[in-house]
């Protein structure tokens, strides 16, 4: 199983500046998987309350990727980093990029669920959430996972999950055109169905972007855009 092994530094400060911008990533991404699980809630319940919680927490989660970037960049100024500490603050940047985006997803889904919640009436198009939500959830928790220990082994299975994840995708799309197809009527409800399996499936994207992240930061490679 291959994880990270940080430098050995002479400065034991630059240690514990390398493990707080570590530990706020993981804070951040926790946040991000409670924002996302409250949202995939918010749907299925017709919960309003829970849909405005998150939306609220967004402006959380931007901070928090405003406070370790800047993190960031005062270690690279301060201690120029090298190798290995190197690549895990260039990852810590893009890993919270990502974290943020997942945020911004999640923030859809409710503005949906409310939509949907005020409309009340059928229920279609539920089951498809449900069930990709708990794939995306199940990726997302894995990847963070991997990223805590630096399990290259655990990154490279989870990347594997986004291809079913895409897979449930086309799948609900399919099925969302069948019930627009059968009742004209549901036509604008199931559009905002649609848009929350949409944002679902992009969040899969950046869980597995998290991945391909935890691999450059412990080999030095560079798996983007690879079969």
């Amino acid at each position: 199983m291959d994880k990270m092994t940080f430098e050995n530094h002479y400065m034991k400060q630059f240690d514990e500046e390398l493990e707080e911008i570590r530990t706020r990533l993981m804070e951040m991404g926790g946040k991000v998987e409670q924002q996302l699980q409250n949202a995939i809630r918010a749907i299925g319940e017709a919960d309003s309350q829970l849909a405005e919680e998150v939306i609220k927490e967004e402006q959380l989660v931007d901070n928090m990727e405003v406070d370790i970037d800047e993190a960031c960049i005062l270690i690279i100024a301060r201690r120029q980093p090298a190798a290995s500490d190197l690549r895990l603050v260039m990852m810590v940047t893009k890993a919270v990029n990502d974290l943020e985006r997942i945020g911004d997803e999640a923030k859809k889904i409710a503005n949906h669920a409310l939509i949907l919640a005020d409309e009340g009436g059928s229920s279609k198009g539920y089951t498809e959430v449900r069930h990709l939500g708990q794939s995306v959830m199940s990726m997302l928790s894995n990847a963070l996972d991997a990223f805590a220990r630096f399990d290259v082994d655990a990154a490279m299975r989870t990347i594997e999950e986004d291809k079913q994840i895409d897979q449930e995708y086309k799948t609900a799309l399919r099925e969302l055109a069948t019930y627009m197809m059968e009742d004209p009527r549901s036509i604008s409800r199931v559009m905002n169905v649609l848009w929350v399996v949409r944002s679902l499936e992009r969040i899969g994207d950046h869980a597995k972007n998290l991945c391909e992240q935890i691999v450059f930061v412990v080999k030095g490679k560079d798996i983007r855009h690879q079969r």
